[in-house]
């Protein structure tokens, strides 16, 4: 009998709700069906201004959650419709949200995603699991990512050390020993998209760099990426995560100052540079036994930065999770439809060597039906 769960990711690059419909009877996992709305460009402004700070932030940021969570129970409703099941076969719906803040290393650790849980209860009939980031706060971690609990059960392979990379708005890496008695380790390691969308919407008037194909027009200026990787973040120990709200057009902005005379192709050359060498650097150092990295997210089609992961990480073997079977943009959706089932069965989402609690928790809060 099926075992069905949803999934409603909203990443650090704004652009949509991807909605996952996963089965995990018999002890596996798979994909049944897979829904994207796109948010308009009202709704993207709207996200953005509450990420970098705006006038009346409170009012617009609940007026914000609901409308979010009408739109999660759209999206989620669309994709009932398209798998052409009925709300009495999901068992609980998980939903990440869109992160607004995120502070792992604030005094009093604290990170805020929106899209009303109770909206999308109450709009699909179905039980919904959300805010899932702040139990593992509680416990002492970082409260991202969290993931790679999720990587684990699809892509840990018993003969080979792998590396599983999102490149979403911001770039995350799961590290997968071989040796089950070894720690699974993950974290951010910077900015993967969300500099790129920026200064393409802005110069171009585009939402992203369709396969990579602006930034292959211009050069990589390396005294513009040394000003870049020279920023404090890329030098911490895991673990450790950030978002939009750090790696933002201010800070942006702020580092280009000194380069006025580049062109707009080489500023985008560069960003994607940044990002390949952020993540070269972090996988060198904390998994250089690794044979295989597999990416996914929506920077996984950008063919420049692939190009270039593959370059700086030589003899590694750079590929995306299609590889494996799974469609690489929608593992983050599929995720979160997997921690909806931990906490529904009392089951432990983070992973402690990747967040840092200082245990393993059952993360988010639940919003149920009859």
């Amino acid at each position: 009998m099926p075992d069905y769960y949803i999934g409603l990711m909203s990443g650090t690059s704004m652009d949509a709700i991807d909605a996952a419909l996963i089965d995990c009877s018999n002890n596996k996992i798979k994909l049944v069906a897979h829904y994207s709305q796109t948010f308009a460009s009202e709704t993207r402004n709207q996200i953005n201004a509450l990420c970098q700070g705006c006038d009346n932030e409170l009012q617009k940021m609940q007026q914000l959650d609901i409308e979010l969570g009408k739109q999660f129970a759209n999206c989620a409703n669309q994709l009932l419709k398209k798998a052409q099941l009925n709300v009495a076969d999901i068992k609980a719906i998980g939903s990440h949200g869109q992160t607004l803040r995120h502070y792992p290393e604030a005094t009093i650790r604290n990170s805020l995603q929106i899209a009303d849980p109770n909206t999308i209860a109450q709009l699909t009939s179905i039980t919904t699991v959300a805010d899932f980031r702040r139990r593992d706060m509680a416990a002492g971690g970082q409260g991202a990512p969290l993931v790679p609990a999720f990587h684990e059960q699809l892509f840990r392979d018993v003969n080979n050390n792998r590396v599983i990379l999102n490149l979403g708005g911001i770039a995350n890496i799961t590290i997968l020993p071989a040796d089950k008695n070894k720690p699974v380790i993950g974290f951010d390691t910077g900015p993967a998209s969300t500099l790129m969308d920026y200064w393409i919407g802005r110069q171009e008037n585009k939402s992203y760099d369709d396969k990579g194909a602006w930034a292959a027009s211009g050069k990589i200026n390396s005294d513009f990426l040394q000003q870049l990787l020279s920023d404090e973040f890329f030098k911490l120990s895991p673990p450790k995560s950030t978002g939009t709200d750090y790696f933002s057009p201010g800070w942006f902005s702020e580092h280009l100052k000194a380069f006025p005379f580049l062109s707009s192709e080489d500023v985008q050359a560069t960003l994607c540079e940044c990002t390949a060498e952020s993540i070269a650097r972090a996988i060198k150092e904390y998994a250089n036994d690794c044979g295989e990295v597999f990416a996914c997210g929506g920077g996984a089609q950008n063919n420049f930065l692939m190009s270039r992961l593959q370059a700086q990480l030589e003899s590694i073997k750079v590929t995306t999770t299609d590889a494996e079977g799974i469609a690489s943009g929608w593992i983050e959706a599929m995720a979160f439809a997997w921690l909806a089932k931990q906490t529904l069965n009392k089951q432990p989402g983070n992973i402690s060597s990747v967040t840092g609690a200082t245990q393993p928790v059952i993360l988010g809060g639940i919003y149920h039906n009859f």
